[in-house]
């Protein structure tokens, strides 16, 4: 309870200030800002990195389910494995699989 009284009694006060403690303070939030974009920027930097290795990650997981899809549809009875076409597309497989 105490500390409910005390923050109605800061909230009850209105602070009048001056002009010159109004333009100080203005030019206070405004150095602070402006010492912190370039933090904010390198952070945004790192942000965009990994939002693009979540990208890749996810476009690779997903080229290489449907090279897996495209292999079970190969062994329950379309393309002979031993083919010239079979064998491309094993290879292209292994490459998905494992880039290099």
């Amino acid at each position: 309870m105490a500390k409910l009284n005390s923050t109605q009694d800061l909230s009850d006060k209105d602070p009048q200030l001056t002009k010159e403690e109004m333009a100080a303070r203005r030019e206070e939030i405004t150095e602070f800002y402006k010492d912190n974009i370039p933090h904010l920027e390198i952070q945004a930097d790192y942000e965009m990195l990994l939002a693009q290795i979540e990208k890749s990650r996810a476009e690779r997981m997903q080229a290489q389910m449907y090279m897996a899809q495209q292999y079970a549809s190969q062994k329950e009875g379309g393309v002979d494995p031993n083919s010239e076409e079979g064998k491309a597309f094993q290879e292209a497989m292994s490459k998905a699989v494992n880039p290099e």
